[in-house]
């Protein structure tokens, strides 16, 4: 793996999502991992998992089913990439929440297989088609995507930190120069975990 220094979020999602598919032990053409990256990219702002107009997923599929083309496109490509993204990411949060993962993965998958059938270029009608059916597939690849980015947040990096200032744990020692964060000399560490 390159250094994550001189990574793009492109280049890094892709490596991310070849992992994921990897630990799964799936198979994907190129253009539905592309896809994938493509959602994670979209979603790295956060204000992008809001849309005041419709604020649920069924309030969203309900407008898509009473438009037109393109608007019906652009309604049911949000609705589907949104539950794809949620239930990849927030799966453990689902689990408490009357409306759980299982809601999210049917109306994405109906979302991307109405999709499959409003595109009209060849290959997005079967990436669209791909994820339909195989959607809690994706799910789970994103769900590897995201365990692996959590040590990634600062604040993580940050407890890890203080828990190799603390302990002088090797291995909190190996993910921090992993992560390219620089630890103390031995003496150095010493007298830090002394004060």
């Amino acid at each position: 793996m390159r250094s994550s220094l001189f990574l793009s979020s492109k280049d890094y999602f892709a490596e991310a999502v070849d992992r994921g598919f990897q630990t799964r032990r799936i198979e994907a053409q190129k253009a539905v991992k592309s896809y994938l990256v493509s959602v994670l990219e979209f979603y790295l702002d956060a204000r992008n998992l809001f849309d005041e107009q419709n604020p649920t997923l069924a309030e969203m599929y309900l407008k898509a089913s009473q438009a037109e083309n393109p608007e019906r496109k652009e309604i049911l490509k949000k609705l589907a990439d949104r539950s794809l993204y949620i239930s990849g990411f927030f799966a453990d949060s689902l689990d408490r929440k009357i409306v759980d993962i299982d809601y999210y993965v049917q109306m994405g998958g109906a979302a991307y297989e109405s999709l499959s059938h409003c595109v009209r270029e060849d290959q997005q009608a079967f990436v669209y088609s791909v994820f339909s059916k195989r959607f809690l597939e994706f799910v789970e690849v994103l769900n590897i995507v995201s365990e692996q980015s959590k040590l990634h947040s600062d604040q993580n990096i940050l407890r890890l930190y203080d828990r190799y200032l603390k302990t002088g744990s090797a291995l909190a020692k190996e993910k921090l120069l992993e992560l390219g964060v620089m630890t103390l000399p031995e003496d150095a560490l010493k007298k830090a975990k002394q004060s």
